[in-house]
């Protein structure tokens, strides 16, 4: 997967297609990741009179799928490739512009 957690994405289909966010959580073996601001999904959550909590409605970021995201430069989609060094680490790099990310 070429999307790491605190990359900057845009979402590029879906329900919140154009929205920008950092990566909050990366999930490689489900393919996801969970964006700050994008997929936000309602959770009831049941009350616990026994613990003092009561029955409340919480909003939280859901996962969302690795293909419908892309990584932001600029404001911008770009695609995500990679480049060894001389020393022979392996660099990610920008498709778009070809800078270091």
């Amino acid at each position: 997967m070429k999307i790491k957690s605190g990359d900057e994405v845009i979402v590029i289909a879906g329900k919140d297609k154009g929205a920008t966010g950092k990566v909050v959580k990366a999930l490689p073996k489900e393919d996801r990741v969970v964006v700050e601001g994008v997929n936000l999904v309602k959770k009831h959550r049941k009350a616990n009179p026994a613990g003092g909590q009561q029955g409340e409605v919480v909003t939280k970021e859901a996962p969302i799928h690795v293909s419908n995201i892309a990584l932001a430069e600029d404001g911008k989609a770009s695609r995500v490739g990679y480049r060894f060094e001389e020393d022979g680490t392996k660099v990610r790099v920008s498709r778009r512009t070809g800078k270091d990310i």
